[in-house]
């Protein structure tokens, strides 16, 4: 019976030293408001689980040649220069490997007819109310 006693006494001694307080959340994330050493940790830790491999292919990243980058400036440039003829009362045509551009002022509308030269589709835009300068 004295050893539960002594036990008794010893628990009840530890008691009151025992204290509770709130539980505080802290991350761990540095984003998050977490301690900012823990930022190569984490990093470490994602490229370790990380099974993401880049493409070897690399023509989807071609870079357009010198050539194809005159020819496509051109283009524009001709079809800026037709546009601009347009608006002084002329019509024109523009023919390029890919595709015939036809325009035409027909008494204040614009009519612009784009054709697919690879697969003969056409598409129409019609702008009106243009008044020459």
């Amino acid at each position: 019976m004295s050893i539960r006693i002594i036990f008794l006494v010893l628990i009840s001694s530890f008691i009151p030293l025992s204290q509770a307080s709130e539980l505080v959340y802290t991350p761990v994330n540095p984003n998050f408001g977490g301690n900012p050493l823990n930022t190569s940790h984490l990093f470490a830790g994602a490229n370790a689980i990380n099974d993401y491999k880049a493409p070897k292919d690399d023509s989807l990243f071609e870079e357009e040649s010198a050539l194809d980058r005159l020819t496509s400036s051109l283009e524009s440039r001709l079809i800026s220069q037709l546009l601009a003829d347009v608006g002084n009362g002329n019509t024109g045509q523009l023919v390029t490997d890919d595709f015939v551009l036809n325009i035409v002022d027909d008494s204040g509308a614009l009519l612009i007819q784009i054709i697919d030269k690879e697969t003969g589709e056409s598409s129409e835009i019609q702008v009106s109310g243009l008044t020459p300068d």
